[in-house]
Formats: structure tokens, sequence, C-alpha cells
């Protein structure tokens, strides 16, 4: 079953049991893919089906950092409320993810993508985080990645 169609269904399971906050973050996860659906068409790519699962799993990664930035900036200003409904929104995002791999996990992912990839200097790093977007989005965080290829091809 395709994102969308998980998402759709959760959104209509929601809806029948009344789940309001879950129900919000189903509809804005929607209106985030809807967006992205509509900046493709303006591009003038052909995107009839619309965007596809890896775009789904950037999309969901994105939303749960942005969450994860406002819980902790509302933490900073006191207002707890509004940092626990942040964290309500992240779990409910979080559903939709593949399991985050583990930081052995990650270490041997990017092992291999650098022996895949033939790289051997800091000039083949783009090479290494293509392979590595293409097959673990939404289960590493690239932003911590970067660093670690960085580090492995200078060496």
């Amino acid at each position: 079953m395709d994102m969308r169609t998980r998402i759709g269904s959760a959104l209509k399971d929601a809806m029948k049991s009344k789940d309001a906050a879950r129900l919000s973050t189903l509809r804005l996860i929607n209106a985030a893919i809807k967006d992205k659906d509509i900046a493709l068409r303006g591009e003038g790519e052909d995107n009839s089906a619309g965007v596809g699962d890896a775009d789904v799993l950037g999309i969901l990664g994105k939303m749960v950092k942005q969450r994860q930035e406002s819980a902790r900036a509302y933490e900073e200003g006191g207002r707890l409320d509004l940092a626990e409904r942040e964290r309500d929104e992240i779990i409910v995002i979080e559903d939709f993810l593949p399991r985050q791999l583990t930081e052995d996990e990650v270490s041997a992912a990017v092992d291999k993508a650098i022996v895949r990839t033939d790289a051997n200097s800091i000039r083949d790093m783009g090479k290494v985080m293509g392979e590595l977007k293409s097959q673990y989005t939404g289960r590493m965080d690239f932003g911590q990645v970067g660093p670690m290829v960085k580090a492995r091809l200078a060496s």
C-alpha cells in the first residue's frame, strides 16, 4: 500500500473515531503532500500520479524536524502546553515513517555507499550522499550523516 493510501485510510479512521488531534495532524500531512504536487506541476514535471513515496517520506521527515524545533522553542519560552502538542503531532507523523537506523546501521550504510560509489576524496561526497538518499530516505538524518561521510572521505 502506498503512502498516500495509508495516510488517506488513517484520515478516515480518525474521522470515524472522532480523534481530533490525530485528524488535525493527518490533514496537515495531506496539505503538505498536495502543496508538493502543486509545486511539481508548476515546474512543468509530469506528475499525473502526484509525488511518490520517497517524496512523501521526505515531506514527513521535514515535518518531524519542524515540530522538534518548534517544541524546543516553546519549551524555552515556557509554553509547555504548545510543546506537548508539537510532540503529539510528531508521534502521529512518525507512524508513517519507517524505523530509523541505529548509529551502527548508519555507519555500515555509509561504508557501503562509499564502496559502491568508489568514492575516495571529499569531491565524491555528493555521489555518496545521493546513494544514501536513494536508499535510506526517511530512515536516517542526513544532517548528521553528512559530517560522518565528510570525515570518512577526508581521511
